[in-house]
């Protein structure tokens, strides 16, 4: 499991800086108002174009595996249904134009949501490309799927801006990647699926029954999972929303590495249930998290450590009031070590999914304002992250109940301390540099990140937490990195 997953973590990671130059480019043409309302047009595009799959894209990943002859239908009813779906939401979107704006406190906000509900049918259509690759267990495929499709968003959205620096610029070269996008993944389908792909009632009807719950689940976990931003965008003004958004940065990095051993341990839990192996099932839940571990503790670390320095150097001074909110945020990175919805997506426990996430909105909706009251803007992401904690561990809790099982051997305990242990310990030699370490914000990332990175390196294979293969994988990377140095 461990080299498919990398495959796929190589691909999202070569288009990982494309993605993710975009809004550091932009920050730097647009003026904070229209920054905000960039941030406010892809926070609606995101939540509908979540709540929109009801699910029906993640069941791929579930159907695909066992599909057999039938896999071109359950296909088929994806995209029918997700460009149904699409195109739905998009009406919606478009008619309801003039309230969304007035409730995000942003006028300007009303004549872009028409291009958007086409730019959402178009992604909609086209959303399950690499989901059918990784299911189908084309790891490599995926890969370059990933990496070409993000390179070429971010050139499209950017090149038309810097040609003419406006939002309507952004948002002409997004309709154009969609079109992209959409046409790829028809070609592809029907090249992977042929005559097979065609709608069938009887899999739809099973897909349905799987994707439903789930698909509410969706709906709930968008909202509660969004709720913080839309609280803040109707309470403050944009530019304060703006500043709020850039503390909420989300690392891509994370959502590579998640998503990637996720998709690549669903398939092989999968395929363990299905030939009758479910004693395995817990070692791969184990390797899964502790792998996620390994990379995400000291990440959660590294972030910390140079936060102010990380908002800085990427957002300019003008965003320098984002700093708190950045850290209360990175902390819920630590817990996509636990993939729990993955988990219970394996098991088909989507009423479970929606009970938890339930849960999580329920916590959210009651706890917002007050947290908004007390700790400022901070608050609004500061009671997300709880209402993360909680969900995860009503999550383990349905697990060990289904494994019979007690919280001792639910999770890695043991390598999920030392990984942790051993994160915080290289923090100790990085802090003391950076509080002597009187530098720019570039020079600071430079220095105290290497330093950061070296000591938890050396930690981590001092204490072995990297197994054989996973040290000898590391060995050959830093023996190529060497090569490519000049002498």
């Amino acid at each position: 499991m461990f080299r498919p997953a990398l495959s796929i973590i190589a691909g999202r990671v070569a288009g990982f800086a494309a993605t993710f130059a975009i809004p550091l480019i932009l920050v730097r043409l647009f003026d904070v108002e229209t920054f905000g309302t960039y941030k406010q047009w892809f926070l609606l595009h995101a939540t509908l174009l979540g709540i929109t799959q009801i699910g029906m894209s993640e069941s791929l990943l579930y159907f695909l595996p066992r599909g057999g002859r039938d896999a071109g239908h359950y296909m088929m009813n994806a995209l029918l249904f997700l460009a149904i779906a699409g195109a739905a939401a998009g009406l919606v979107l478009a008619a309801a134009a003039e309230p969304i704006a007035r409730w995000m406190s942003n006028p300007a906000l009303a004549p872009l949501l028409l291009p958007l509900a086409l730019y959402l049918f178009l992604i909609q259509s086209a959303v399950s490309l690499e989901t059918v690759m990784t299911a189908r267990s084309q790891f490599a495929l995926a890969a370059a799927s990933y990496a070409g499709s993000d390179v070429l968003r971010a050139g499209l959205l950017l090149l038309p801006v810097a040609l003419a620096p406006a939002l309507p610029s952004l948002i002409y070269g997004a309709l154009a990647f969609g079109v992209i996008r959409l046409g790829v993944a028809l070609w592809y389908y029907v090249r992977e699926f042929g005559a097979a792909l065609r709608p069938d009632a009887a899999s739809l009807k099973a897909q349905l029954a799987y994707a439903m719950p789930f698909g509410l689940y969706v709906v709930v976990h968008a909202a509660q999972e969004n709720l913080h931003q839309y609280a803040v965008s109707g309470l403050f003004d944009v530019a304060t929303f703006a500043v709020y958004s850039v503390g909420c940065l989300q690392i891509p990095l994370v959502d590579v590495v998640s998503t990637s051993v996720c998709n690549v341990m669903m398939v092989g839990m999968a395929k363990e249930l299905h030939g009758g192996r479910e004693q395995h099932i817990v070692r791969i839940w184990h390797e899964s998290v502790r792998k996620l571990a390994l990379v995400f503790f000291p990440l959660v670390g590294a972030l910390l450590l140079l936060s102010h320095d990380v908002i800085v150097f990427l957002f300019t001074e003008a965003y320098k009031a984002s700093v708190p909110i950045f850290m209360v945020g990175v902390s819920a990175i630590v817990f996509s070590a636990v993939p729990i919805d993955g988990l219970l997506r394996v098991y088909a426990k989507t009423t479970t999914l929606l009970a938890l996430n339930v849960i999580r909105l329920a916590f959210v909706a009651a706890l917002m304002y007050g947290f908004v009251a007390v700790f400022g803007l901070a608050g609004a992401i500061l009671v997300t992250v709880g209402a993360l904690a909680v969900g995860k561990a009503v999550g383990l809790a349905a697990m060990a109940k289904v494994w019979r099982i007690g919280w001792t051997q639910v999770l890695p305990w043991r390598q999920l301390a030392t990984a942790g242990a051993v994160a915080a310990a290289a923090a100790l030699p990085a802090l003391a540099v950076s509080y002597g370490l009187h530098a720019a914000a570039p020079v600071r990332l430079v220095i105290v990140g290497a330093l950061y990175a070296g000591t938890y390196v050396a930690l981590a294979l001092l204490f072995s937490l990297l197994r054989e293969d996973e040290r000898a994988w590391l060995w050959d990377r830093l023996g190529r990195a060497r090569v490519l140095l000049p002498s």
